[in-house]
């Protein structure tokens, strides 16, 4: 058989379509591999009074599945969850523990840019929450498995936060 580049162009094209879904799907294992290995040490809800702590981790390791997609992507994502927001928060504050996550994860670290807190230019800085948040939703679609329900969405109901964050099942079923 003849190298795909000598069968013609069209063959190439789909050769190298073929090899970036093959490296998409590794860097999608690579990343499930080290969220479900993650440990979450009890600093991690040092400021996470919530419960179930259980339904949190959850909300935090789809979380980290979604800046996957987003980084891969180039995109700023919102955070949904107010409760979620601030176990990543104690995660980042295990500082040792969470650089060498984002490196088996990502590849690189994964900053956290509060409201305002990026370079100029940066989609941070310009787009909405409400862009932010649709992002958040497209991510959420890129890396779910088959038949898996995002707990994101309406977790700080959920666990009871005072002032909760979150998008309606309306809203994100229009984005999806």
């Amino acid at each position: 058989t003849r190298p795909a580049a000598a069968a013609g162009p069209a063959a190439a094209v789909a050769a190298a379509a073929a090899g970036a879904e093959a490296a998409v799907a590794r860097a999608r294992r690579r990343v499930e591999a080290a969220v479900a290995a993650l440990e979450l040490p009890e600093a991690v809800f040092k400021t996470c009074p919530w419960q179930p702590r259980s339904l949190i981790e959850t909300g935090l390791r789809q979380w980290l599945r979604c800046c996957a997609a987003a980084l891969r992507d180039k995109q700023v994502i919102g955070m949904p969850s107010h409760a979620v927001d601030e176990a990543w928060h104690g995660l980042i504050l295990c500082t040792a523990r969470y650089s060498a996550f984002c490196d088996r994860a990502y590849g690189q670290f994964l900053h956290h840019h509060p409201d305002g807190d990026a370079a100029p230019g940066t989609p941070v800085r310009t787009d909405p929450m409400a862009e932010q948040l649709r992002r958040t939703v497209i991510a959420w679609s890129l890396v779910a498995t088959p038949g898996e329900q995002c707990v994101l969405w309406d977790l700080d109901q959920r666990v009871g936060v005072e002032r909760p964050w979150g998008l309606n099942p309306a809203r994100v079923a229009e984005i999806e």
